[in-house]
């Protein structure tokens, strides 16, 4: 075999690896989607989205108490930790090698690493305990501390990304530097964290563990985040283990809608880094 003949062999033997490398690493996920579609989708209807749960053993019976609740827990963890992630984000990456940023840094490392649960124990001893009852307002402080890492590293390394001849043409305009980073250095590098804000609210959507030691779930729809409310992963926790068929059907259902708005916050992601890529070309 000649050498450029050899050449292109290899080349097409390491794009077939690659190939399915790709296919190995999708697989799960469709397998999830089929599995979960397969088993759930015939559970949903217009009354599983609008109607509350019905007494245990009966048919019938919706979600709208989780969807209302998934919905409050975190939008009130994502008013809580998005902005403090960008403010963070955006100190570490003005200010690189003060100690507070290294500092920011390193709890951001270890925090994106600590397992959701610990979490929500930590959350339960501070808050819950000490207001002797959970209370949805306490799941979003849960939340809350687990997006916080994920929008701060996101938008620290975003904002490294925008050309400095952008603040030194601000600075030479006689803008302050606060001013710099707010209206110039934001600005460019918004869509960039609008996808990091976004996929942490995704990772926030799915999590159990935490909402157990706090929000704890409730059957009842409820809107005061100081009491215990209903969440989507907490209803397929709840209804997968129970003992009667129709749980189990409705928690599937329900897993499938979970992974669904998962999927659509990857995809609204997705679509804000094409933007931000479509914009800067």
């Amino acid at each position: 075999m000649n050498p450029r003949a050899y050449r292109r062999f290899k080349s097409h033997v390491m794009v077939g690896l690659m190939g399915v490398a790709v296919l190995v690493a999708v697989l799960p996920l469709l397998a999830i989607l089929v599995s979960l579609t397969l088993k759930g989708a015939s559970s949903l209807s217009l009354a599983f989205f609008t109607n509350t749960p019905v007494p245990a053993g009966e048919t019938g019976g919706g979600v709208l108490h989780a969807i209302v609740g998934t919905l409050m827990i975190v939008g009130i963890a994502s008013l809580i930790g998005v902005p403090i992630g960008i403010g963070a984000g955006i100190y570490c990456a003005e200010y690189p090698a003060s100690r507070l940023a290294g500092i920011t840094r390193f709890v951001s490392d270890v925090l994106n690493g600590t397992p959701s649960i610990v979490v929500g124990v930590f959350v339960w001893t501070v808050v819950v305990a000490q207001q002797k009852h959970f209370s949805a307002f306490a799941g979003s402080i849960a939340l809350a501390i687990l997006m916080i890492p994920m929008v701060t590293r996101t938008t620290e390394e975003l904002i490294k990304l925008v050309p400095v001849s952008l603040r030194e043409a601000a600075l030479a305009l006689g803008y302050p530097r606060w001013r710099t980073s707010l209206t110039i250095v934001l600005r460019t590098a918004l869509p960039g964290i609008v996808t990091g804000a976004l996929l942490s609210v995704a990772r926030a959507a799915g999590e159990t563990a935490p909402l157990l030691f706090t929000a704890l779930g409730s059957q009842y729809l409820s809107f005061n985040p100081d009491q215990p409310m209903a969440a989507l992963p907490l209803v397929v926790f709840t209804y997968a283990s129970g003992p009667y068929e129709e749980w189990h059907q409705l928690a599937w259902a329900t897993a499938l809608v979970l992974i669904l708005v998962v999927f659509l916050l990857s995809v609204a992601a997705r679509l804000a880094t094409r933007q931000r890529f479509s914009s800067n070309g």
